[in-house]
């Protein structure tokens, strides 16, 4: 592919903000029904929302997120000077009158304030057509890249990495709070559609991109660099053996089971500046006779990192299979039934009885103990979720230090967002259960039976540890001493889990 001149670019996007060519704008226009039926690969609402309209909004989308070809006139209209441009580097081809995209240029907006316009593969399954992918196919925005960009931490680094970036999507994010981004892929047409992105955002300096783009597979484009922050959406789907010609980039690499997952983990905190911190999606093999807690745990034993594993679903191995076959468009396919078979005889054989589906997150604190928690989470939690992460490494690194004496002399308080629920039968004086639980972060919920409840209840950040847990004591008539030695622990991992500040 040709590329786009800065030039070139600064017009499109004068030409996108001018038209409001973004997602708040695209919804207000079609509706929120018809944009959800558009997330849901249909695209008839849209369609009939916006009928024969030509004016340059309707175009636009119409073009790209309907996939539709549109009138040479009325395109040249809304993209003046732009569309020979865009039709040399490969994004539009023209027919007798009529364009049609060639790539997706979609419009992208997020939480944490960055948007702009992503480019990637159309998508090959609008409205339940199940057209073949691509092996090099670029996979546009996912679920997947969204839950990724929510749980990346947002603070200010120096230099980070975008390691598999695809569409360049990270990239975007990364930019607006690194001094510094790489971004790789094993794949040359993803480097090809992301560098499209950075440039149609913008993200070229007088000394070419902003954004580092490398080829090449997991660390190899980077050896012997060490960067503050690392996020990563890799290859994960477990997959039987494939040839290049069959084998979907974006989704699978060339390792057997999780090998690829294991083998990022292990070597990424020798990328990790101090401080620095790894952030990986991943699926990972839940194996026969194997605790898969420990089974991770092991991944990270050597790595001298500060690490907090959350396994968010788990999927038997008929659900993966079927998962990742509709995904790469073979539900209802001639070929369906063999490929579901084949995936299943190779999970039997490596002995996967299912895949969790979580992330990593490792922290290079540079503690002789690190602090490590492998735990499984599929309730609800705030989305996004990297404050309450960022929030937790902070936690943990102030614990860490505080020796016994000091937790007990802090005046804690505890977290405005935490409320008691009470359940037992009608009339009686006293609750049966009695629960904690936060409304943000990761919502958890402690039952801290009646001596913790009332020393949580009474901290507000006016009196030290000790004293509240002397009065408590008293008033119940427990030994003092003893009564710290137990609450103690749990004090700690209140202030980690958000509970106490």
């Amino acid at each position: 592919m040709h590329t786009l001149t800065p030039a070139q670019a600064a017009d499109l996007r004068a030409a996108f903000t001018e038209h409001r060519y973004g997602v708040d704008a695209v919804v207000d226009r079609i509706g929120p029904v018809a944009h959800a039926a558009l997330g849901r690969n249909s695209t008839v609402a849209g369609v009939r929302a916006l009928g024969t309209d030509r004016d340059p909004l309707a175009v636009l989308t119409r073009l790209w997120l309907l996939q539709q070809t549109v009138p040479a006139d009325a395109l040249e209209a809304a993209l003046p000077g732009l569309v020979d441009p865009l039709t040399a580097a490969g994004v539009l081809s023209r027919g007798d009158r009529t364009i049609r995209a060639e790539v997706d240029v979609r419009p992208y907006a997020s939480d944490d304030g960055a948007s702009g316009w992503v480019v990637s593969d159309l998508s090959p399954n609008l409205d339940t057509e199940t057209r073949p992918m691509r092996p090099d196919f670029v996979l546009g925005v996912s679920s997947a890249s969204t839950t990724l960009a929510q749980l990346t931490l947002r603070r200010p680094v120096g230099r980070a990495l975008d390691l598999g970036t695809g569409c360049g999507v990270q990239s975007l994010h990364l930019a607006r709070h690194a001094d510094a981004v790489v971004a790789t892929d094993l794949n040359p047409r993803a480097l090809e559609l992301a560098r499209l992105t950075m440039i149609i955002n913008g993200l070229e300096g007088d000394n070419g991109l902003d954004v580092d783009l490398r080829a090449g597979s997991l660390y190899e484009p980077v050896a012997g660099e060490r960067f503050d922050l690392i996020t990563t959406n890799p290859p994960y789907v477990l997959s039987p053996p494939r040839t290049d010609a069959d084998r979907l980039a974006y989704r699978e690499g060339t390792w057997t089971s999780d090998g690829l997952v294991e083998r990022m983990v292990r070597d990424g905190p020798a990328h990790l500046s101090d401080g620095g911190t790894l952030q990986v999606l991943a699926n990972w093999a839940l194996v026969e006779g194997q605790d898969w807690t420990e089974r991770i745990d092991g991944w990270l034993a050597e790595s001298g990192c500060d690490a907090h594993v959350v396994q968010r679903e788990v999927l038997d191995a008929c659900a993966y299979v079927e998962l990742w076959l509709a995904d790469a468009g073979l539900a209802g396919s001639p070929d369906y039934r063999r490929r579901y078979a084949e995936w299943l005889d190779y999970f039997e054989a490596l002995g996967i009885e299912a895949v969790g589906m979580g992330w990593l997150l490792l922290h290079k604190a540079g503690r002789d103990d690190p602090w490590r928690r492998v735990e499984e989470w599929p309730y609800g939690i705030e989305q996004p979720i990297a404050p309450a992460l960022a929030a937790e490494l902070t936690a943990v690194a102030r614990v860490q230090t505080l020796t016994d004496e000091a937790l007990l002399a802090h005046p804690w308080r505890l977290a405005a967002d935490v409320v008691e629920e009470t359940t037992g039968l009608p009339g009686a004086a006293d609750p049966q259960h009695l629960v904690l639980r936060q409304q943000r972060g990761f919502r958890r919920a402690i039952e801290p039976g009646t001596a913790f409840a009332a020393v949580l209840g009474a901290c507000d950040g006016d009196l030290a540890l000790d004293r509240l847990i002397s009065t408590v004591a008293g008033l119940l008539e427990v030994d003092a001493d003893a009564l710290t030695a137990e609450l103690l622990p749990r004090v700690r991992v209140a202030v980690v889990d958000g509970f106490l500040s």
